[in-house]
C-alpha cells in the first residue's frame, strides 16, 4: 500500500500552529489529532513527514572526497610510491612512465620501497 502524502504547504503550514505551543501542549495534541482525521494518516506518519519537509537535503555525501576502500594515510603511501617510480623512470629528456603505467606496474609487478615490498591495493 502507497504511503499517503501530505502537500509541503499543508506540512508547513500545521509546523507553524504547532510552534505556537509549548511541546507537551494539549492544545498542540489536538492539532496534531484534527490533521492526522483530515488526511486519513497516522501520527507518526504525520510526524515523520514534518520532519522530513523541515530539514533541508545536504549538497554533497558526508563522505565525499574520502576514499571507502582504503585509509588515507595508505592512499598517500601510494601515491608517494607512485610519484617516486616516475621520477625514478625520467629519462634524459626529461620524459617519464605515465601514472596508469606505474599504477598497472605497482599492482602487477610490485615494487620495493622504504615501506617494504608492496604490491597491489
Amino acid at each position: 500500500m502507497k504511503a499517503k502524502r501530505i502537500a509541503p504547504e499543508v506540512l508547513l503550514d500545521l509546523s507553524s500552529r504547532m510552534e505556537l505551543f509549548p511541546a507537551r501542549s494539549d492544545e498542540r495534541k489536538n492539532i496534531v489529532k484534527s490533521a492526522c482525521d483530515l488526511y486519513g494518516v497516522s501520527e507518526s506518519t504525520l510526524y515523520r513527514q514534518l520532519r522530513s519537509v523541515n530539514k533541508p537535503k545536504p549538497l554533497k555525501r558526508t563522505d565525499s572526497g574520502k576514499s571507502r576502500v582504503i585509509p588515507i594515510s595508505e592512499m598517500e603511501k601510494y601515491c608517494e610510491i607512485i610519484a617516486a617510480l616516475k621520477i625514478r623512470t625520467t629519462n634524459k629528456n626529461g620524459r617519464h612512465i605515465s601514472t596508469n603505467v606505474a599504477i598497472d606496474l605497482l599492482e602487477s609487478t610490485g615494487v620495493e620501497s622504504e615501506y617494504g615490498f608492496i604490491k597491489g591495493f
